[in-house]
This record gives C-alpha cells, structure tokens and sequence, in this order.
C-alpha cells in the first residue's frame, strides 16, 4: 500500500489511526527488516534502526565513508513506509530552493510569499540528505522546526508536514560549535564501517543484484501502524530501575566527557518505550538500554566505552559482578601481602636486652641498672589461630560467591540470549558480541576464583602463635 503526502499529512494532523490498529508484531518487524537489509552485506544494523526511527517518529543520521549503502538505505525505508521521496546532496552553494522548492510565481502575482513545496522536502514523507552538515545556514535554519516539529513557514502560515523520517548522512561529525543545535536533532546516530574482510566475498556477490530486484510482495508500514507503535510506546512503564540505572548512566556519561541534552534523555526514553511496545512489552528493561549505545554517543571513538557500560548492566542480575569479583581477589591479595610481611617485636624469656646479646654477645644482667629492660629485636608476625580462621572464613564467604556465578553463568548466558534473540531491534551480530561478552565474563571469574583459593592457602600458612585463648578479637573484615 504507497501512501499519498496528503494521507501522511492528515494522519499527522489527528494522530487518530491508531485506535482502532494494532502496532506491527515482532514477526511483522522481521519481514520489513528483511526487506530494508536484502542482498545488503553487514547492514542489518541499520535496516533496524531506520525502521525503529520510523516507527518512533525519530531522525537517523549515518556516519560513514562514501559506498556504504547509506542512500541505499534510505530509499528502502521509503519503499517501506510509502509517500514521497524526496532525496538531495547539499553543498555549501546549495540554496533553498533547492531543497524547499521554488518560490511561487502565482502567490506572488497575489502578494505572499509561498513556495512550490510539491516534489520538495516539506512535501516528502522520507528524506535523504547527503553531506547535511555542508548545508549553509539558510538551509539548516529552517531544517531545524522541520526536524524537530514536522512543521514548515509557509508564507505567513506554518503548515504540518507529512515527514515519517528523515536520514542524514555524513563521512564524519563535525567540531563545528554552530552545528550541535542541527545535531541535535538525529536522536539515532549509527556508525557504519566498510564491509569487513569477513563478509567481503558475499559483496562482491551480492554485487550484481539492485533496488529493482526487490521481491513484489515486500513488507510494507501503513500509516495506522506508525501511530499505533508511537501510542503504545506513551503507555510503556520505566520502572524505578531503570531510572536509577539511566541516573547511573547519566553520571558515567560525564565521566567519560560525553555531553548529553536535556531534550535528548527525554526523547531517547520515548525512544525506549517505542521500542519496547513494539516488542510485546508493558515496561522498559535492561535489554532495550542497549540502543542507547546508538542515541548517546556523539563520536565514534564514543561508542565503545558507553557500549561497555551497557552491556555490564546485563550482568546486574547475575550472583557476582565480574568487576567486583576482581576488587574482591585483589583486596584478599593486598592483605595477605601486608600480613605475611608484618613484624612484630620479639622479647627473651627475662624481657632483657635481647638483641645485645644476640649481635654483642654483652651479658645484660652485667648492664648498669639505668639501661632499658624492654629492648628487643624484630621477626615475622605470629597470629593467633583465632585470626587465622576469621580470615578463611572471610575467603570461605567469597568462594561461595564466586562459586554460585560459576554455577549460574551458563543459565544466566541463555537466558540473557535468549531474550536478546527475541528483541527485535537488536542484530543478531551484536547478541553473539553479547554472549561473547558473558562467556568472557565467566572465564575472567574463574581465574579470579583459582587466585582466590591461593590466597585462602596462603592465610592458612601464616605462622601461628605457640598460644591461642580464643577470645582474641577477629580481625577487621577485609573492603573490597
């Protein structure tokens, strides 16, 4: 079913669709994700996240070098949604018209100041804007409440345009300060490389087929389908978790030096909540805080770190933290150090000079009386059996830590999997990179594990005392 401009532009006048259809289904999802990554090589990602943008009625900008697909596609988004297209490669000479359309000669002829928007972008339904951030400021000015508001000054009016997304593209971000506002505006950021040597022989296979080899009966959005996705996504919960998980977020965000908007933390949890109806969801969960590896990052070399933290929160649920097992072990191996070094002063039956009989061989009881009684000389610490159980004891409590996530780790694995497998808007490539992530997670334990059970082998070889009442006080718990 294509849509018209005018069908699109009522719909985003009522916002009425909805009520009566439902939001497409995951099985829904996967067909059109198909269609939009057919015969394209390592682009699944993408395909995913143009649609999404579509369905949350958000903005994609595509950051890569040129023949990458990125127009490709677009165009199938637009195949996919219907409407017009329109699509424009923009210069720092380009000029309004250009992208707006022609001033009308006939409005003229009666005084306003209107433009010939048919066949232009205010008249589009999907966009693609090649080099965008080349535009002048004319051009980006006015971009800005099209972006942001679906709205266009038309003359002295300011009409509702028809626009489901538009996809901008760009060989990198720019350092320009001037352009952060525009930037702003593409709430999804995705960063495409060239094809990788892996999947180098299936492009050049795939080489040969284009646009117009798309099956007849590819999967298509209709317009009650895009306003059904963005109703449900205003009746999904974000749970006091996740809150405090994104609050957690926000705070690691400034650490890393990645400056996030106000405006953008709200529309990445509209976002979010899109996402999860759209997944057969009532609430937000952990599983969807993965696409904000695709919304809060401004620079590539961005993406890694916050992608890091993401996917450690998946691990929230797990008996042990992977980093906290780590400041466990070393926290154990810093005290066992401190107590196998520590000293003590040693004194002779009689509490006499000791070491002058030791190193001089002076007889002490031949000393003047003014000498002092209690000098001695240093030798490894004794501790009391007392001290040495409290310490096991203390591994012991870890150990069974350790042990309950060695334990849980490959069902926790499957379980998180599983339930990545079945999210929609996550590529299948990135939930191998996740259970890669889980299993590297387990192994690094069980390192930690063995050095642990060193360490509890070297508390039970501290020296010990000749004598140990019991009631001596147990040592400090250790702070990991």
């Amino acid at each position: 079913m294509t849509l018209s401009p005018n069908a699109l532009r009522a719909a985003a006048d009522s916002d009425v669709g909805a009520l009566t259809v439902a939001p497409p289904s995951p099985q829904r999802l996967s067909a059109l994700v198909a269609a939009l990554s057919q015969g394209l090589v390592e682009r699944d990602e993408p395909a995913r996240l143009l649609l999404l943008a579509a369905l949350a009625g958000e903005h994609l900008l595509i950051v890569g070098p040129p023949g990458t697909a990125k127009s490709e596609l677009a165009r199938r988004l637009h195949r996919v949604v219907g409407g017009r297209w329109f699509e424009r490669l923009l210069t720092r000479f380009t000029v309004p018209e250009e992208v707006f359309g022609p001033m009308s000669l006939a409005a003229l002829d009666e005084g306003r100041y209107e433009r010939d928007i048919a066949g232009y972008l205010p008249d589009a339904s999907v966009a693609f804007l090649d080099e965008v951030f080349r535009a002048n400021s004319a051009i980006l000015n006015a971009l800005l409440a099209l972006l942001n508001e679906r709205v266009f000054d038309q003359g002295a009016q300011r009409i509702r345009t028809p626009l489901v997304a538009l996809v901008g593209a760009a060989n990198e971000i720019p350092e320009d300060e001037t352009l952060r506002a525009f930037l702003d505006r593409f709430l999804i950021r995705c960063f495409v490389d060239p094809v990788s040597d892996a999947g180098f022989a299936a492009l050049l296979e795939a080489g040969g087929r284009t646009a117009s080899d798309e099956p007849a009966n590819a999967a298509h959005l209709s317009i009650d389908e895009l306003a059904a996705a963005r109703r449900a996504g205003q009746g999904v919960r974000v749970p006091a978790p996740i809150v405090a998980t994104l609050g957690a977020l926000r705070a690691a965000l400034r650490g890393m030096g990645v400056g996030v908007s106000d405006r953008r933390w709200v529309r990445a949890v509209s976002l979010l909540r899109v996402a999860a109806a759209t997944a057969g969801r009532a609430e937000v969960g952990l599983d969807d805080l993965l696409l904000l590896k695709f919304v809060l990052p401004e620079h590539a070399d961005q993406v890694a770190p916050v992608e890091s933290w993401l996917l450690a929160q998946l691990g929230a649920d797990a008996p042990l933290d992977p980093a906290r097992a780590r400041r466990i072990v070393e926290a154990f191996e810093k005290q066992i150090e401190i107590e196998r070094t520590a000293t003590e002063l040693a004194f002779d039956d009689s509490g006499k000079l000791a070491i002058v009989q030791k190193l001089g061989g002076a007889d002490p009881d031949a000393m003047s009386g003014a000498a002092p009684r209690m000098s001695a000389f240093s030798r490894r610490r004794l501790y009391g059996a007392t001290h040495v159980r409290a310490r096991i004891a203390q591994i012991d409590q870890a150990l069974s830590r350790f042990g309950a996530f060695a334990d849980d780790a490959q069902a926790h694995r499957r379980q998180v999997s599983q339930r990545l497998a079945a999210h929609p808007w996550l590529a299948p490539a990135f939930v191998s990179q996740v259970s890669a992530v889980l299993d590297s997670n387990a192994a690094a334990v069980a390192v930690l594990r063995d050095r642990l059970r060193a360490i509890r082998d070297a508390f039970a070889g501290l020296p010990l005392a000749d004598e140990d009442d019991g009631m001596a006080p147990a040592p400090v718990p250790v702070d990991a």
